[in-house]
């Protein structure tokens, strides 16, 4: 066997062995975005921990080289990739061709739509592609953000996500936990609407752990369930971050374990909630593998 080839075995075996602990987009807590003009990124990117990968075919891609990066996305999708792609958005004329590109594409795990801001959108989306392939709407603007109830209840919307960056562009809206705690709450509100999971926050620009940590940690006071990253270091911060800690799945355990010989009975007002609270935090310890503290 030639080293090409040993090569490609262990590709193909590495990424069979990652897709298999791959969480479902449903819960995935990070979402690495890879630009699609770095096609040697999409490998060690699949590969790495983020819990979902996007191809960014918009922001990250001049539009003097927008046919070369989506050539470079299908001809990684045909080798045995598998990832999400972000579209660019519904208004402009790359959309129809990243349509026309991706469309029955094996390895397309989904798309996410780039400024959403209309259901329409989203389920135009959905039926070009098929009408099976999850769409990912990103709202990135101060009418996505009013309209978004909406849109998390259009046919092929399987969540939400913030475009923090854009919509700090459109509204001057400054960068804090304050100023974002607005659009991040419509969004929570519209998710639960939508019965969709927790909506994913926009990526954190600065380089360090300790902001990573705090603008994730904003996130999820609100409700937020996901993140975008910007690089392979952050998956791993964002994971930590929005998972429940081991002193929570033991808590979650404790209380479960009680009710359940109890016979399950309430006893108080407070019951209710705290039932709620334990078997979210019992089935979000069981999809990452988390163990309670002892």
């Amino acid at each position: 066997m030639t080293t090409t080839a040993t090569s490609e075995t262990r590709t193909v075996a590495a990424r069979a062995a990652r897709e298999a602990r791959r969480i479902d987009g449903r819960d995935a807590r990070s979402w690495q975005l890879v630009s699609a003009r770095s096609p040697e990124q999409f490998d060690p990117a699949q590969l790495g921990r983020a819990d979902q990968v996007i191809l960014d075919l918009e922001d990250a891609v001049d539009t003097s080289h927008k046919s070369e990066a989506r050539a470079e996305v299908v001809r990684w999708f045909e080798g045995g990739g598998r990832a999400w792609v972000r579209l660019n958005d519904w208004t402009s004329p790359e959309w129809g061709e990243d349509l026309t590109a991706l469309a029955g594409l094996p390895g397309l795990a989904g798309v996410m739509l780039a400024k959403t801001e209309a259901a329409e959108q989203i389920t135009d989306t959905f039926q070009r592609l098929g009408g099976a392939t999850p769409v990912i709407a990103l709202i990135e603007s101060a009418l996505g953000i009013e309209d978004a109830a909406a849109i998390a209840r259009a046919r092929g919307t399987c969540r939400l996500a913030f475009g923090s960056g854009d919509y700090r562009r459109d509204t001057g809206a400054a960068n804090t936990s304050t100023a974002m705690a607005y659009p991040r709450t419509r969004l929570v509100l519209a998710s639960r609407i939508g019965g969709l999971p927790g909506p994913i926050d926009g990526p954190t620009v600065a380089s360090t752990h300790a902001v990573l940590r705090e603008q994730s940690a904003d996130a999820v006071a609100l409700g937020m369930t996901g993140k975008l990253c910007l690089d392979g270091e952050q998956p791993a911060v964002v994971n930590e971050s929005l998972s429940p800690s081991g002193a929570d799945v033991a808590w979650a355990r404790e209380f479960l374990n009680d009710f359940e010989a109890r016979g399950g009975v309430i006893r108080d007002g407070s019951d209710k909630p705290r039932l709620a609270r334990a078997e979210m935090i019992s089935r979000r310890a069981t999809i990452f593998r988390i163990s309670p503290e002892a």
